[in-house]
């Protein structure tokens, strides 16, 4: 997790939170309930997620905190049906003002309040975009991240690991066949996730500054992945 830029002087807030606003994929995002700050890494792997979409798709923003990735899918593809997965009511109201802000239809998009898929039963996407907290306990982070952003949206259990093994497991029963699952994670994650699911393969790409970011699930028999060691690929 790298910090957000700071605010230069004795305060270590946030810029971003300081100027209540921040851009991502060409879509403002508000910040003014204080949700995660959103980062060039998210960025980078969104962007292209994206460009692998088609028209009509239906998306699915999973632990969406401000709205920032389902957003930019929705002003990327004017066709697109997103809906958004936040348990924070706080954060649910934070997505609905930046679904306003800019200028997202309200039948393109639908707000959970909702424990990861405990509100999403029965639905399915074609693309599943999921950052859940991935910090671990003790891990070191820079002071103002810990000092000033959300605890929920960036500490992930032991080995920060715990949302990421719930998203593996849960996530797949949601897509559509042929859809695809995209994961962020901690660079110190990758030996881990590579031992996760046994049926299919988890493909790894590194980020913008060459660590190992985020990784793809594709559905191809619309079957889950078995927990064990994965087939891993790496880009």
């Amino acid at each position: 997790m790298r910090g957000a830029s700071k605010k230069q002087g004795k305060s270590n807030k946030p810029e971003a939170y300081e100027t209540g606003n921040v851009p991502f994929l060409g879509a403002d995002i508000d910040l003014s309930l204080r949700p995660l700050i959103p980062r060039p890494e998210t960025e980078f792997w969104v962007e292209r997620a994206i460009a692998g979409m088609k028209k009509h798709v239906r998306v699915l923003d999973l632990f969406a905190g401000s709205g920032c990735i389902g957003i930019a899918v929705a002003k990327a593809i004017p066709e697109a049906h997103v809906d958004f997965a936040e348990i924070n009511p706080q954060f649910t109201e934070q997505i609905k003002i930046n679904l306003a802000k800019n200028g997202i239809e309200p039948e393109r998009a639908r707000v959970y309040e909702s424990d990861m898929f405990e509100q999403l039963a029965s639905e399915t996407y074609d693309y599943i975009l999921a950052n859940p907290p991935y910090v671990a306990p003790g891990e070191k982070i820079e002071a103002s991240v810990r000092d000033w952003e959300p605890h929920e949206a960036l500490f992930g259990g032991a080995g920060g690991l715990q949302y990421v093994k719930r998203t593996l497991t849960e996530a797949p029963r949601h897509l559509a066949p042929g859809g695809k699952l995209y994961l962020e994670f901690s660079p110190r994650q990758k030996a881990a996730l590579s031992h996760i699911v046994t049926r299919g393969a988890l493909t790894f790409y590194r980020d913008q500054y060459r660590r190992w970011r985020f990784a793809i699930w594709e559905a191809k028999d619309g079957t889950p992945p078995r927990r064990g060691k994965a087939s891993a690929r790496t880009r």
